[in-house]
């Protein structure tokens, strides 16, 4: 991954993550409700842009690209989808970092970094989450 590449990653998966929280809550509140077509629009938005950053080989259906806007998905489809999609760039984000291990006192303290065109970078990441 290059630097704009993991600016657009960070960006997405932060819309990832709100979308996925803000569905959750309507999905526990009523699964089977559809989603309305205003959020639709900017959920397929997210997700057509999700897939381009993942590629085949992180996408996590092949036969998934979309929601389809004339037969809206119910609350409890998108949040699955979310989470489907989540992972996946969990799984990329993973692929594409590294730990820089220093001794500090008397343990050793992990940072995590970007690998930006197969090299180390300096710009920090979160530790990676085990993937549910």
């Amino acid at each position: 991954m290059n630097k704009k590449e993991v600016d657009n990653f960070e960006k997405y998966q932060t819309q990832l993550e709100g979308l996925l929280s803000e569905i959750g809550v309507l999905a526990k509140k009523s699964p089977n409700d559809g989603v309305n077509k205003f959020k639709l629009i900017f959920i397929n938005e997210v997700i057509q842009e999700a897939n381009t950053i993942l590629g085949d080989k992180y996408k996590p259906f092949d036969s998934f690209n979309e929601f389809d806007e004339d037969e809206l998905p119910s609350n409890s489809d998108v949040t699955f989808i979310m989470s489907q999609y989540l992972n996946c760039f969990e799984k990329l984000r993973a692929d594409n970092i590294y730990a820089d291990q220093k001794f500090e006192g008397n343990r050793y303290v992990y940072n995590w970094f970007w690998r930006i065109d197969g090299k180390k970078s300096d710009i920090k990441t979160a530790q990676p989450k085990k993937i549910k």
